[in-house]
């Protein structure tokens, strides 16, 4: 396996100065497995990852000491007159098979939502994704699962790298990772397992904005926009659901950006700012009849049962919860075992 080094301040006589000069540096007929170890430091790059086989690994002690980071975001107006959109703010894009992240920090830091919409930290799309032990850091929109649905539904919706793409439904796996943001932060229609992760909900609307509504929606966890079809969308296991900001049931664990969304919790952990009915429906009548939505062996942080989620989400009874285990959801056609 051939090994690349990256350093900032370029320790070495051969290292990179940034993580795509050294992507760059691999020749166009190589299809070997390389690894791009990088050093501790902060890269303010835009990166994008089109080559099968590539792992990125950070070198510190800590997923904090190495910080892969951009600040783009879809409220920006472009040259052109239009606006950036969701699908051109990434700050790291994934688009090949056989990629593993691992030990790093990601982040889109164009600051708050209210101001700047969506800004993509991780824009991940291809299968066999692997994303070990990372932090994702942003606000609405941090880590898109793709591909794309196949349909926009307004106008221009779906600018970016993959707007007319073959939609090729990957699987991903997130490993002990953090996972931060308001409105949709995990959103899209990979077959995607996430396994020990924590996942932050940050306050979408300042304090000084709520006045004396204390219960005003701060955000949503998932948007899944799993296709008509699929067995799998999003899998949460063992999974802890916290916020430092956001007050009690304020936050919704999704809601469905397609009307056959997939979203299951299993022995997850769901502190309070939670809402009690666990998932919306986005106003889709429709969808309350397609989606699915379940949660088994949860626990919240108040106790007690899920009595007052919504009809539409189902509390999974134990003999279903085997069908939701990472080999079940990631075996795939293929039966891959390299997650």
């Amino acid at each position: 396996m051939r090994k690349i080094y990256v350093s900032a301040d370029k320790r070495q006589q051969d290292d990179y100065r940034s993580v795509m000069d050294a992507l760059n540096s691999i020749p166009e007929d190589y299809h070997e497995p390389i690894t791009i170890y990088i050093a501790p430091g902060v890269y303010h790059e835009k990166i994008t990852i089109d080559r099968a086989y590539i792992t990125l690994e950070g070198t510190g002690e800590r997923r904090e000491d190495t910080i892969l980071t951009f600040d783009d975001y879809a409220n920006d107006i472009m040259e052109d007159g239009m606006k950036r959109g969701t699908f051109r703010s990434y700050s790291v894009f994934i688009d090949a098979h056989d990629v593993t992240l691992k030990n790093l920090t990601i982040e889109n830091a164009s600051g708050d939502s209210l101001t700047h919409g969506q800004a993509i930290a991780l824009y991940a799309d291809g299968d066999r994704i692997v994303v070990d032990s990372c932090r994702l850091l942003g606000h609405q929109d941090t880590l898109f699962t793709g591909p794309l649905p196949p349909k926009e539904i307004e106008k221009n919706g779906f600018i970016g790298p993959k707007q007319f793409a073959p939609r090729i439904n990957g699987r991903q796996y997130y490993k002990e990772c953090y996972i931060c943001g308001d409105i949709d932060f995990i959103f899209g229609s990979a077959t995607a397992y996430f396994e020990d992760c924590t996942i932050e909900s940050l306050r979408h609307f300042p304090k000084e904005d709520s006045g004396n509504n204390s219960g005003q929606i701060q955000g949503y966890v998932t948007a899944a926009s799993t296709p008509e079809g699929q067995d799998y969308g999003y899998v949460f296991s063992k999974c802890g659901f916290i916020s430092e900001e956001c007050p009690a049931g304020t936050v919704y664990l999704g809601r469905p950006w397609r009307d056959y969304a997939k979203t299951v919790f299993v022995d997850c952990h769901f502190d309070a700012h939670i809402h009690p009915a666990l998932f919306h429906d986005w106003g889709k009548e429709n969808a309350r009849k397609t989606v699915f939505y379940g949660v088994g062996r949860c626990r919240k942080e108040s106790g007690g049962g899920f009595s007052e989620k919504d009809n539409f989400v189902r509390e999974l009874e134990e003999e279903e919860l085997s069908a939701f285990s990472k080999e079940k959801v990631l075996s795939g056609a293929d039966k891959c075992s390299s997650f």
